[in-house]
């Protein structure tokens, strides 16, 4: 279950439906006609359908896409078809919630509704469908006013399995009280089966928003939106504050339910081949036991300001934070349009993009590069997830008395571009990035679509006119060749000159967690003090019973599933071929790309002094961003902006798929343009080899700044993930120098570059990795492009490659990795979270061995079946796991309440597998989920990339593949005795959270204070 967060982005959401990262997609047959979209647009306006009217067709040729608009007569559901020749089939349905008090209502009951329904009245039908299910998503997800149920899957009897739980679970749910209290928050004995430990409060949704508040950048974004929009469901917090969460009652959460879920609040969504009638038919069916609503959930307008107001809030410090001195946030928010003028809207996006978007963007120029603050505002940029747009700039990591400083700027920067106007080509650049926005083909895009156009949709805005982005663009062209002032004006009129503006500062408050403890203890203290004898003993028996039915075995027959015996037993094939050009190794695959060229490159990391090594990452954040070639940043980044779709560098690490401690180690370039620029892509690539310029201190240390900023930042959000990259970090060659570039070392490493007075030391290291990386020595290409447009592509690259310094070498991909420090290691990192990040890990084995498939069937097991209730059902994490891969198994949590006991279980999770506990369905069930998750489909532009990345070719890949297949029993209880219960194999354990004793304590643990 996801929680959305205002300043999550949603700028040019039109583009970005196809600007997704690639991990699965069906390849499109690019044609006018095909059976899904002809059988759609033999509908008309007035037909009627299996108890629904068809409201409005409509051909959206930028997509290859014919969608139907229809409304069920009984109900007056709403249902959006977008028929598409794309075996991905979507599905969702969405409701408008809007609370009026911040105890997470509509959070709690995206839960819990999922706790069993009537047809499927077993506890967690959801989740347990992870395991039957070849769904390529599966998820659900609240917003600040609406909250959505979303799958998709290739398989169309898959699809209608998930379609009757989904559908049972959001308008037939149980809403049983202990779910709620489990999902929801309780007050508990600390141990349910002591009643002499103390009461406290837990749930699953209570523990989550206390990590939720453990962020700062989520309290300012959290605050932006209740104090910019403040009177009606925008000035509570959706999702639930931990201070009000304990004041929701189940009968609350009932009304809630039955006032909201109701298929008259209710939009219907289906997208992909499947036929049309299909969904109708099945959904119109099951909406006919429904009646007609008249509940209104309208969210109204926001009274408009007569005056800018100013409001501060305080947050707790930063320890990553890269200047102490440095922690204050500030930003002005303006309150927009409706976001139902797609025309309008559109335009906005296009403006604000343009004011803050890319390095030669105002803001940019006149608030980053100045070097004033670590980053922008969390909240910079537009945001039209809610009914009125809004639009923020601001900065974080400044000095508080710079506050008044930075708004001036704001003023200043505004003025000065209602007076000279935009760059043109900076326009031409924004439209660039619309056009290859369509033709880049992305993973899963009916799930996208569907989120895409779903807060319009939600306010009874048109959805498909949002979506029509050809007629938009013409549009905008005529208006601007028009009124050549036409984004001018648009800036003064909704900036400006705009009353409705927020000022919001948010500084560092030292005492702010105490605070937070004291009063989660009072508001404790005050519950528990009016509780009678006859509620103490109706707590300890409905905790007694809560965990009494954590433990239940449940008949999971009713459940739907699909069978291992329904999986194709071969990999589906890389097609690809291989070349030579000049000496460096090239890789090439034909695929419909639909007019997008994929250029990516990897080049090998010779040995490093270890001064150097771990700035590799800052190399890879800064080289695409900083100048080349005589022309400084400012002019490289429009030239990406006009002629690719972006150009990037990262680390890579692989394990040797056979050697045993060899690893690959490298730096990857990426980008993509349409194949009339790949020869600008290629110039530019060209420049950033042959004459990158490190010389702008101004600009690293801006560069520098964010990337600290961001790093620091991502710590709260991804806490699991450092605490698994440290867990390893002792154990394989590749986990750590994954930690090294990637993990909490990175994190306090950039830390320190921050804040450096001067960077020439820095200069000079970064200069020696680009002196090691930016030849041809070492490198390997790979290219996807239509068949058309391959031959002169080849050409383009191998004209490139001549142009490139260096000599090829014909040195292994694969070499000896360097053996890590120590063998195991327990870490605590000391943060000022209110909640826990736990990983633990151990080595394994590579991929070819036999008993690495076993391991990852394991690992899924353990997740789906144990660690799960164990750990979020009855410890109140948000989430848990285990997974087997690269080497090492390691178990991880999120979100957790718990520490010492998180550590517990997963001894306990061992003892359950090596003691045979799991049935044959079950381990079924975690076979499902492995295939589940390796078939995903690959898009056209990803196509070879396992083989190419990580050396991984049909061969092997269905070596593996038939290896799954065959575990078995016994096969998992000899390697969860091997691997995980044989306490001589080295161990690595990391927790990041709050101060605890426990650790402090224990000799065996190291705790570091991060300041």
């Amino acid at each position: 279950m996801r929680f959305l967060k205002y300043g999550q982005n949603v700028l040019q959401r039109c583009q970005q439906l196809s600007q997704r990262p690639n991990s699965h997609f069906v390849p499109i047959v690019r044609c006018s006609s095909s059976k899904a979209r002809d059988a759609a647009r033999a509908l008309k306006p007035g037909d009627t359908i299996n108890g629904y009217t068809v409201q409005k067709v409509t051909e959206v040729p930028e997509f290859f896409m014919t969608t139907v608009m229809l409304q069920h007569d009984k109900t007056g559901a709403q249902h959006m078809h977008a028929a598409r020749e794309d075996d991905n089939n979507a599905f969702s349905v969405m409701f408008r919630t809007t609370p009026m008090d911040s105890t997470g209502v509509p959070h709690i009951l995206e839960h819990t509704v999922l706790c069993g329904s009537q047809q499927f009245p077993v506890r967690d039908p959801f989740f347990k469908m992870l395991s039957r299910s070849l769904a390529t998503f599966m998820n659900a997800m609240t917003a600040y006013d609406w909250t959505m149920y979303p799958f998709s899957t290739q398989n169309p009897q898959d699809f209608q399995n998930l379609l009757s739980v989904y559908l049972d679970a959001a308008f037939k749910p149980l809403i049983r009280e202990l779910d709620f209290c489990q999902e929801g928050w309780r007050l508990e004995h600390i141990d349910p089966k002591n009643p002499e430990t103390p009461l406290t409060f837990k749930g699953v949704v209570y523990n989550e928003m206390k990590g939720v508040y453990s962020s700062s950048q989520n309290l300012f974004s959290t605050a932006a939106l209740n104090k910019l929009m403040p009177s009606h469901t925008y000035g509570v917090n959706y999702g639930g504050d931990p201070k009000h969460i304990p004041d929701l009652t189940w009968e609350q959460l009932k009304a809630f339910h039955a006032s909201h879920y109701h298929p008259s609040n209710a939009k219907f969504f289906t997208y992909g081949n499947f036929p049309v009638d299909n969904h109708l038919d099945y959904i119109g069916k099951y909406l006919q036991g429904f009646e007609r609503s008249s509940v209104d959930t309208t969210v109204p307008n926001e009274p408009r300001w007569s005056a800018p107001q100013q409001h501060s809030i305080k947050c707790p410090p930063d320890p990553m934070a890269p200047d102490q001195s440095k922690q204050t946030t500030v930003a002005v928010s303006f309150l927009l349009s409706d976001i139902t003028d797609t025309y309008e809207k559109f335009v906005q996006q296009i403006a604000c993009s343009l004011l803050t978007d890319g390095e030669t963007a105002p803001f940019y120029n006149s608030l980053l590069a100045a070097n004033i603050g670590s980053d922008y505002a969390p909240i910079t940029g537009y945001q039209g997830n809610t009914k009125e747009a809004s639009y923020a700039v601001g900065l974080q990591g400044i000095k508080e008395s710079d506050v008044e400083k930075v708004t001036q700027i704001i003023d200043q920067t505004l003025e000065q571009v209602i007076q000279e106007g935009f760059d043109p080509t900076r326009i031409e650049a924004v439209l660039h990035s619309i056009e290859l926005g369509q033709k880049h083909q992305t993973s899963n895009f009916g799930f996208h679509l569907a989120i895409g156009v779903s807060s319009p949709w939600n306010h009874d805005g048109d959805p498909v006119e949002m979506i029509k982005v050809n007629e938009m663009v013409e549009r905008f062209r005529k208006d601007l060749a028009a009124n050549p002032r036409f984004l001018q004006d648009r800036v003064q009129q909704n900036l400006k000159n705009n009353p409705h503006r927020l000022t919001l500062t948010m500084s560092p408050d030292a005492e702010y967690l105490a605070k937070q403890e004291a009063e989660e203890k009072e508001r404790l203290g005050k519950k528990v003090a009016v509780l009678t004898d006859q509620d103490r003993k109706k707590i300890r028996d409905r905790g007694l019973k809560l965990l009494q039915k954590q433990m239940e075995q449940e008949d999971l027959s009713i459940l739907p599933s699909l069978k291992v015996a329904d999986i194709d037993k071969k990999v589906k094939k890389e097609i690809v071929e291989k070349s030579t050009l000049s000496g460096v190794p090239v890789q090439y695959s034909k695929q419909p790309t639909n007019g997008v060229t994929y250029f990516r490159m990897v080049a090998s990391l010779p040995d490093l002094p270890d001064d150097v090594l771990p700035l590799v990452p800052l190399f890879c954040s800064v080289i695409t961003s900083i100048g080349a070639g005589g022309h400084d940043y400012r002019w490289m980044s429009q030239q990406q902006e006009l002629y690719t779709g972006g150009m990037s560098a990262s680390t890579q690490v692989t394990s040797h798929h056979t050697q045993e401690n060899h690893i690959q180690k490298g730096v990857t370039f990426s980008s993509y343009c349409l194949e009339r620029n790949l020869n600008k892509l290629l110039e530019l690539w060209t420049l950033v080899f042959n004459s990158p310029d490190f010389s702008d201190k101004d600009r690293l240390t801006t560069l520098i700044r964010m990337g600290a900023s961001d790093l620091a930042a991502s710590v709260p959000h991804s806490g699991h993930g450092y605490a698994m990259a440290h867990a390893a970090a002792t154990l394989t060659p590749a986990a750590a120098l994954t930690e090294l570039f990637g993990g909490m070392t990175q994190v306090s490493l950039m830390k320190k570059i921050a804040e450096m007075p001067d960077l020439s030391q820095v200069v000079q290291q970064l200069q020696k990795i680009a002196s090691a990386v930016l030849n041809k020595n070492n490198i390997r290409v790979a290219v996807n492009a239509t068949p058309e447009a391959m031959p002169d592509t080849l050409k383009q690259v191998e004209a490139f490659v001549n142009a490139l310094p260096g000599q090829p070498e014909s040195k292994p991909v694969y070499e000896p990795g360097r053996a890590p420090k120590g063998e195991g290691a327990c870490t605590q990192f000391e943060l000022p979270f209110s909640v826990n990040y736990v990983g633990q890990s151990v080595p394994t084995v590579p991929y070819t061995h036999p008993d690495r498939p076993v391991l990852t069937v394991l690992g899924t097991l353990l997740s789906r079946m144990f660690l799960h209730r164990e750990i979020r059902e009855k410890g109140g994490a948000y989430g848990s796991g285990a997974t087997g891969g690269d080497g090492v198994f390691t178990f991880f949590s999120y979100r957790d309440p718990q520490s010492t006991q998180t550590l517990k279980v997963f001894e306990d999770s061992v003892q359950w597998a090596v003691g045979n506990s799991f049935t044959d369905e079950e381990l079924e069930q975690a076979k499902i989920s492995v295939f589940q998750a390796i078939d995903k489909p690959v898009t056209p532009g990803s196509q070879g990339m396992r083989l190419f990345m990580d050396d991984l070719g049909d061969d092997l890949r269905q070596a593996y593949r038939d290896s799954l297949f065959a575990v078995s029993r016994d096969d998992i209880v000899r390697v969860a005795k091997t691997y995980l219960q044989d306490s001589s194999r080295p161990k690595g354990t990391c927790c990041l959270g709050p101060a605890n004793p426990a650790f402090q304590g224990d000799s065996q643990w190291s705790v570091v204070k991060e300041q």
